[in-house]
């Protein structure tokens, strides 16, 4: 599952952050889908962004996907145990207590989902680690919001990287509160 959030004009962050393109009802919407991950699965980039600190949810873990392993090692959320470094196999020693290595170069994606713990996994972003997944063909739901905003400039779009190897999503809900759209798109399921 991916959980994302774009302008209307398809900027994926707000003065080098995604939390300001938000509002009530996104974070309300946001929790919520955050509450059915065991793992969140997130980029390097975006824990240092965003200010990544441990879930608020008992037991769930955040995977950060680094191929230097250059993360703050003293930041709340590895010092709560809560972090899990995820790191190519010939990535450095790193000081995490859980790591998951898989790849050789690079992180192999596929690999490192099936060794995540727990049943779903929620990936936050970046657009590079979210290219990653949809160029695997990785992404099984997409949640988007799209905010009332244009934003302009030169903000990312939520995936970026090779083209993707997903097939058309299919439209599965649509909601709007005060001018936000919360859309839930699904991979569709193969024929028989």
């Amino acid at each position: 599952m991916m959980n994302m959030i774009t302008s209307a004009d398809g900027a994926s962050t707000l003065d080098d952050a995604s939390g300001g393109l938000g509002g009530p009802a996104d974070r309300a919407v946001f929790s919520v889908i955050r509450s059915l991950a065991d793992v969140i699965l997130v980029g390097a980039a975006t824990v240092r962004a965003e200010h990544y600190g441990p879930p608020s949810k008992p037991g769930q873990r955040v995977a950060v996907v680094s191929r230097s392993g250059v993360l703050d090692w003293d930041s709340e959320l590895f010092t709560s145990g809560a972090g899990i470094a995820v790191l190519p196999e010939d990535g450095p020693d790193v000081p995490a207590s859980a790591v998951v290595r898989a790849g050789v170069g690079s992180v192999d994606l596929a690999t490192v989902l099936q060794r995540l713990p727990g049943d779903v996994v929620l990936a936050e972003g970046g657009p590079s680690l979210n290219g990653q997944l949809a160029a695997a063909g990785l992404v099984e739901e997409l949640c988007l919001t799209v905010a009332p905003r244009i934003v302009g400039g030169t903000a990312g779009r939520i995936v970026t990287g090779p083209p993707a190897a997903m097939p058309m999503l299919e439209l599965a809900h649509v909601l709007e509160d005060d001018g936000f759209l919360f859309c839930r798109y699904l991979r569709p399921e193969p024929p028989a």
